[in-house]
């Protein structure tokens, strides 16, 4: 299994940085890949097992999915791990930079499409959370 790191850097303290990746009203603001499509729910439980859920949908209503796991291990304003309900493992770190936070995932890939695919996605996504944070 492959895997990949997105990044981007937030001119932002890293409390509104910290509330706006974990608090639900805000991942809907933000988590999806494309403007196509939308997260109209999100759920989450952060705390070492705790439980997350955000389903992704195409705003035209013909697709739709849950992307859900588990919180191995949460470090308050430092980093979040977690494994998605397939397996796969995540890291999100916040890391101080010069010009606010640098917002750093590591990603266990998936083999159903290609790695460079996969990282363009979160790599997306990531850079929606940057706007809607900003």
């Amino acid at each position: 299994m492959g895997k990949f790191n997105t990044e981007v850097t937030i001119n932002q303290s890293i409390e509104k940085i910290w509330e706006f990746w974990n608090d639900p009203k805000h991942i809907t603001q933000w988590y999806f890949a494309s403007d196509d499509w939308e997260c109209p729910k999100a759920s989450n439980d952060l705390r070492a097992g705790g439980h997350f859920s955000y389903t992704m949908a195409s705003k035209d209503k013909q697709f739709s999915f849950d992307f859900e796991g588990d919180y191995l291990s949460i470090e308050w304003h430092q980093s979040i791990s977690y494994q998605l309900s397939d397996g796969r493992k995540v890291i999100t770190e916040f890391i101080p930079h010069q010009e606010g936070y640098q917002v750093r995932q590591h990603v266990d890939a998936e083999t159903e499409n290609s790695v460079e695919m996969q990282q363009k996605g979160w790599q997306n996504i990531l850079e929606n959370f940057k706007k809607h944070v900003e």
